[in-house]
């Protein structure tokens, strides 16, 4: 029998999915896995998501639904995740592709769900912006997993919606999400992270790697992104709650406007008018001032000076612990350069490291 979950943002989420079936349904089932090629600036040079074009070896799955096995590979200068995922995962990963808005994602579901006749699908967002209205102030992300949502609502299939990690993506506050949760489905525990442990150690995933870190027993104030958003390590952390699919589409308004559009383009349209940005907007000119910067070489002890420095601001902050990703970006070096800096990191200061996390204080 197989397992759908479509990952509402792709990347982290993709991962937790992974995480969520063995939690859930134990190591009898086959999952398949539905995300978005969208690793952002990080790994993928390119602004917003990837499609089929932008891979060689992928496998047709149905006519317009696409598997990425081991073997994939982006075409240069696109990055990705999926193959490497692949190749750790022992699930199918398939390519969830918003190019042709939710007219095309509604297309890609309904033939899986047609091919594979899951005996679940489960949509799972970590953090819960999937349930932002779209005038948060600490929105960033909201567009592929309104994307999302408006698709998996126009499915005629049985749909469950999944909010893991409360407020962990540092975009919606928990105390916001909290009244729109329905019931609890799962806590996760550090036995749970065993799962997918080792993807962690490389995955740029934030949410996913504090969702984890919470499972573990994990507490404090995490900072993250390259704006230093400050996300609280709670109890709610590693928990899974169910949430009407209806309730948040009548919630989302980008969904709600997304529902009958057949390009990206449009899409973004619409998150520029309700939202006031569109987060491929912000990678474009994200990626143009980094062409515009000179290389940097990874001096060791000029890095482990400016961690110090960053340290002590960040105490000053109240905070806690941080993820690489932002170490990355607040050391001012590349995303390319973000495994170096965890290496040499966890060498001189291996006390420091609360997997997946770096520990500030």
């Amino acid at each position: 029998m197989t397992r759908l979950f479509v990952a509402a943002g792709g990347g982290g989420d993709a991962v937790a999915a992974a995480m969520l079936r063995a939690a859930l349904y134990g190591a009898d089932d086959q999952a398949v896995i539905l995300t978005y090629a969208w690793d952002r600036l990080l790994v993928d040079p390119l602004p917003g998501p990837r499609d089929v074009r932008d891979f060689t070896g992928l496998r047709p799955v149905t006519r317009s639904v696409w598997s990425v096995p081991a073997d994939a590979q982006p075409v240069s200068p696109a990055g990705s995740t999926l193959p490497r995922l692949a190749a750790e995962l022992p699930h199918t990963l398939a390519l969830l592709d918003p190019h042709h808005g939710v007219e095309g994602v509604t297309r890609q579901l309904e033939e899986l769900v047609d091919h594979l006749s899951p005996r679940s699908i489960d949509v799972l967002d970590v953090g819960g912006d999937i349930l932002a209205k779209g005038d948060e102030p600490g929105l960033k992300s909201p567009l592929a997993d309104a994307l999302t949502l408006a698709a998996c609502c126009q499915v005629k299939a049985s749909v469950r919606l999944l909010v893991a990690g409360p407020g962990l993506d540092g975009e919606v506050p928990s105390d916001e999400l909290r009244p729109l949760l329905g019931a609890l489905v799962h806590t996760f525990t550090a036995g749970d992270t065993e799962a997918i442990a080792d993807v962690l150690t490389w995955h740029p995933s934030e949410a996913t790697a504090m969702l984890a870190a919470t499972a573990c027993g994990i507490r404090g104030i995490c900072e993250i992104r390259d704006a230093g958003l400050a996300v609280p390590l709670t109890d709610e952390g590693p928990t899974v709650h169910e949430v009407d699919l209806d309730a948040a589409l009548n919630r989302n308004a980008l969904a709600r406007a997304l529902l009958t559009t057949a390009t990206l383009d449009e899409a973004e349209a619409h998150s520029r008018e309700i939202c006031g940005f569109s987060e491929i907007d912000y990678e474009r000119a994200k990626a143009a001032r980094r062409e515009a910067l000179p290389p940097v070489t990874l001096d060791a002890d000029r890095v482990l000076a400016r961690l110090d420095a960053f340290a002590h601001e960040a105490r000053s902050r109240g905070v806690t612990h941080t993820t690489f990703r932002r170490l990355t970006e607040a050391l001012d070096l590349s995303g390319a350069q973000r495994s170096e800096l965890r290496s040499l990191l966890i060498s001189a200061h291996p006390e420091r490291y609360a997997a997946p996390l770096w520990r500030i204080a």
